[in-house]
């Protein structure tokens, strides 16, 4: 929202409208209650440390500069009326969701901790691409104009630092095999040289680094889980202590922890379930180990509880009752998706080469009725079997009846507006949507809804589980991600923004791509991709990152806005391709791995995934391999603790 704003509808320099800018003092009125807010946040945090203990807070000092300099900063934007060349607060906001996140900076040290080692593969593919640029150098030193190692020398080898990109490119395999082919055309015997880089550079080293990561940011992960485990354990050692000390005896009496978890603020359902533990022992004593596995229920995930059937007198109705919800009813309901799914292929082949509005919409607007109308059928079959209730507590039913309840809407719209379906059934548009668009939208949701089919599927529900626990857990990875993300984009927004301008007449570029090199970014049209905005420069950043046809957008910057670029554009791949996305792959595995063998290679594993266990936290993932501290190891530290004191 702020200038430069992305209001506008296409991010192309050749069509972009002039966007929308906020008048002066909106956003920043805004940004001044975020920093009262957050000025707030750190005078309370600060009181509560104490002094002593926030001179030793790095977090809590960078807390403070960082709070300074931003409103520093935003008043110097109010004194220039909002037009200082550059923001610097902008650079320092992805700061205050780092520091109210101890998962982030959890993994923000081990990935510091990690940094060492990767650094080593780094340096050897730094000296791999070294090594043999220099040879490329000497061996492409063609000599005559038409030879084809001149070719592949003014191409791909003309001087030093164009070698060494060509070359990292290749480590990509981004450019492969265009840039081998100029020689190899003129000669077999240089693919060698090609192939020999490759398989040592992305082969080899690359999935080395990948192992290197993996184990390494693995360790520290552990580590620092292992650390987390023992403040937890002394925090519930010493809540033992004070509360024994409280009954003047040597244990805890079970009635003094229900009156003080009563007090308590948790998760309601962890709450019952611990209550219902203490309970348990009557009015009696509790001994150390007790009172700590009391408080393990904390880190499990509560069992959902599904709502009993309703209970049918008639014998009819209680065999319909058993055969509505047995689940192969759900796999004759999925067959029928399928089939619906084939039949709307079928007519995206048929109907490929007709356009939208010669169409004869009359059989597929009769299958879309049938469908439509079994997925009801079959709705209301559910919840008469399972009840309501039952039939709402299965997240996959609840996905199911809500895009039956969309479809089934749409198709009475369609009916409604544009009539039933008949013979030369091209009617003109009516309203918001034309027929053709309501068919169509009708059908992808309909092949949305053939995601039903996931939990049916045990190798395939494995899968899903493990993409929604990732989401669910690995919050913290996905937002130093997008911290990354905001970084460079604000970096790139300030480097970069105005380098793309527009071609001569704005028009398409079709009548003039012959004049650009072939595989340029203006042959290729590429001119969406650019810094110009925000949500632009988020897009490019992600197009480099998957790596294909990066060196595009390196060959761009350099010549428009210099050979300088190519640093900023590197260090993104190193930090983007090369470290966070193996990074991400470590944690898949480890979440993949846990999982297959948690479920006992799926002998355990039922119809459905909420039936199944799920991950309720990331440290959960390394648990088994944690180590309990011993209660010698607590006390000792209790003993030296500055806030608790312990008869010695």
């Amino acid at each position: 929202m702020e200038t430069p704003s992305s209001f506008t509808s296409t991010s192309d320099v050749r069509y972009r409208s002039e966007p929308w800018n906020p008048p002066c003092g909106l956003t920043e009125s805004v940004e001044g209650l975020c920093l009262l807010a957050f000025a707030a946040d750190f005078s309370v945090k600060s009181y509560l440390v104490g002094w002593a203990q926030f001179r030793k807070s790095l977090w809590l000092l960078a807390y403070l500069v960082v709070l300074v300099v931003s409103l520093l900063d935003w008043m110097v934007s109010l004194g220039l009326v909002c037009q200082e060349p550059l923001r610097l607060r902008r650079l320092l906001r992805p700061f205050f969701l780092l520091q109210n996140s101890s998962m982030m900076k959890k993994t923000l040290k081990c990935i510091r901790w990690s940094l060492p080692e990767m650094a080593s593969v780094v340096l050897l593919l730094a000296l791999h691409l070294c090594i043999f640029t220099m040879f490329g150098m000497l061996l492409f030193t063609g000599e005559k104009p038409d030879d084809g190692q001149d070719r592949e020398r003014l191409t791909y080898f003309r001087n030093l630092p164009e070698a060494l990109t060509s070359l990292l490119v290749l480590l990509t395999t981004a450019n492969n095999p265009d840039v081998m082919v100029p020689a190899y055309s003129k000669n077999r015997a240089y693919a060698i040289f090609f192939i020999a880089f490759t398989m040592i550079g992305s082969l080899f080293l690359m999935n080395l680094l990948t192992a290197i990561i993996y184990n390494q940011f693995r360790g520290y992960l552990l580590k620092s889980f292992q650390a987390s485990l023992f403040r937890k354990r002394l925090g519930t050692r010493a809540a033992y202590q004070v509360l024994s000390s409280a009954s003047e005896g040597a244990r805890v009496r079970a009635q003094d922890l229900l009156q003080v978890l009563q007090k308590v603020q948790v998760d309601g359902a962890r709450k019952h379930a611990v209550m219902e533990r203490v309970r348990s022992h009557g009015s009696g004593l509790l001994s150390v180990d007790e009172f700590q596995k009391l408080f393990n229920e904390f880190d499990k995930r509560v069992a959902k509880e599904h709502p009993p059937p309703p209970e049918y007198q008639s014998p009819f109705l209680q065999s319909a009752q058993f055969i509505f919800g047995h689940h192969y009813f759900d796999y004759l309901g999925n067959f029928i998706v399928l089939m619906n799914l084939v039949s709307i292929c079928v007519f995206l082949g048929i109907d490929a080469d007709i356009l939208p509005h010669n169409r004869d919409d009359f059989i597929l607007g009769i299958f879309n009725c049938v469908f439509v109308l079994y997925y009801l059928v079959e709705m209301l079959l559910k919840v008469f079997a399972l009840g309501l209730l039952g039939y709402l507590s299965y997240p996959s039913n609840t996905f199911d009846g809500l895009l039956t309840i969309v479809l089934l809407v749409l198709e009475i719209s369609t009916l409604a507006v544009y009539g039933f379906p008949h013979r030369g059934w091209k009617p003109e548009m009516k309203g918001l949507l034309s027929l053709w668009d309501m068919v169509r939208l009708a059908n992808m949701l309909i092949v949305f809804r053939f995601l039903r089919i996931i939990p049916s599927m045990k190798l395939m529900a494995v899968v899903a589980s493990t993409i929604l626990d990732l989401i669910r857990n690995m919050r913290a990875f996905g937002g130093i991600l997008v911290v990354v993300y905001y970084v460079f984009a604000i970096i790139g927004l300030n480097l970069f923004r105005g380098v793309i301008v527009a071609p001569p007449g704005n028009g398409s570029l079709v009548s003039g791509n012959g004049s650009a090199p072939c595989g340029s970014y203006e042959q290729l049209e590429y001119w969406s991709n650019n810094f110009d905005d925000f949500a632009a420069a988020l897009v490019t950043l992600w197009d480099i990152m998957v790596v294909n046809n990066w060196q595009v957008f390196l060959d761009a910057y350099q010549r428009l806005a210099g050979p300088w670029s190519k640093v900023y554009f590197v260090l993104w791949w190193l930090l983007s391709s090369v470290i966070w996305v193996n990074l991400f792959l470590a944690l898949i595995l480890e979440n993949f791995l846990h999982k297959w063998d948690r479920r006992g290679h799926l002998q355990s594993l039922s119809g459905d995934l909420e039936a199944t266990y799920e991950i309720n936290t990331v440290d959960l993932l390394f648990r088994e391999v944690l180590e309990e501290p011993t209660e010698e190891e607590l006390v000792e530290k209790l003993k030296h603790h500055p806030h608790l004191q312990l008869c010695r």
